[in-house]
């Protein structure tokens, strides 16, 4: 991408490939943030590319807890995972980002007529002011493996569910196979988890984390 400007607006996957593909070549850092792994497509490769694509690199990733509930995506995770990629989940909103060895930074907006838009930004304070951002989500976020044990232990999706259902903790105890006591202990904990103060709050923190 010939540099015309600091800041570049791109329309869809294709126009961003074409502009940003020589950059993603050469990366040797990555940081990821997303809701899911549809946003950044562009940046993930499929088989047998995909193997070597975090070899020999630093990547890191943050995601929405809604990735993991999805076995395809959830296993792409682990899969890059297991190659040297650092994976961490948060429950909270973030800004969907891609920084390319600390000085290109990739915005993704919102989907307009099915088509997203894209912002590439080489200006250096700003790409600064963004990784700051992520940093900051990075810190506050879960790794992959203790976020999958803990929600896994706690059976979260199924309380979840429950939590949303409206049901009385005696009936979602006796549809989930458990005690009261289990019951409400695992909500108590499970709204640790989503760093909830009421179950409200955590209803409304797993829909905004697509848990719901």
């Amino acid at each position: 991408m010939e540099k015309v400007t600091d800041v570049v607006m791109v329309r869809g996957e294709a126009e961003l490939f074409e502009r940003t593909a020589h950059l993603f070549e050469v990366a040797t850092e990555i940081s990821c943030a997303a809701r899911d792994l549809h946003t950044w497509s562009v940046a993930h490769p499929s088989a047998p590319e995909r193997e070597r694509s975090v070899q020999g690199m630093t990547v890191r990733k943050v995601y929405l807890p809604g990735v993991l509930f999805d076995p395809a995506l959830a296993e792409h995770l682990r899969f890059m995972a297991e190659n040297g990629a650092r994976i961490r989940i948060t429950e909270r909103e973030i800004n969907e980002t891609i920084i390319l060895d600390r000085r290109i930074a990739i915005v993704a907006g919102d989907l307009v007529g099915g088509v997203r838009g894209y912002t590439v930004i080489s200006n250096p304070d700003l790409v600064q002011g963004i990784r700051s951002l992520f940093e900051a989500a990075w810190h506050g976020a879960t790794d992959l493996e203790s976020y999958q044990a803990r929600f896994a232990e706690l059976g979260a999706r199924e309380i979840l569910e429950q939590l949303g259902s409206g049901c009385k903790d005696e009936t979602a105890a006796r549809v989930l196979g458990v005690s009261l006591r289990t019951y409400r202990r695992r909500v108590a904990e499970l709204m640790e988890l989503l760093g909830a103060s009421s179950r409200f709050q955590a209803g409304a923190r797993a829909r905004e984390a697509g848990l719901l």
